[in-house]
Formats: C-alpha cells, sequence, structure tokens
C-alpha cells in the first residue's frame, strides 16, 4: 500500500515526503478535531484510583 501511495504522488522524493507529511498532519487533525470527541460520546469511562 504504502509503495503504491508513493509511485502515484508527483516530483522528487523531497516533495513526496512533504506532500505524504501535510496528508499525514491533515488525517490527525481530522482524528482529533472530529472522530476521537465523536467516539468519546459512546465510551463510558471507568474511575480507576490508585491508593
Amino acid at each position: 500500500m504504502y509503495a503504491a501511495l508513493w509511485r502515484i504522488l508527483p516530483g522528487p522524493a523531497w516533495v513526496r515526503v512533504i506532500i505524504l507529511l501535510v496528508l499525514l498532519a491533515a488525517v490527525l487533525f481530522g482524528l482529533f478535531y472530529y472522530v476521537f470527541p465523536w467516539v468519546s460520546q459512546f465510551i463510558i469511562p471507568q474511575e480507576v484510583t490508585v491508593e
């Protein structure tokens, strides 16, 4: 999968790395601001205390 992604990206290797880093940042942004808050509504945290 990663090899196919690497082949379809345009430009030299350094441009591909920058594009992949931007895509990774966009995916992480989407996860932290949209997906994780939505999922947290369905997860009931357990109260854990350490004595």
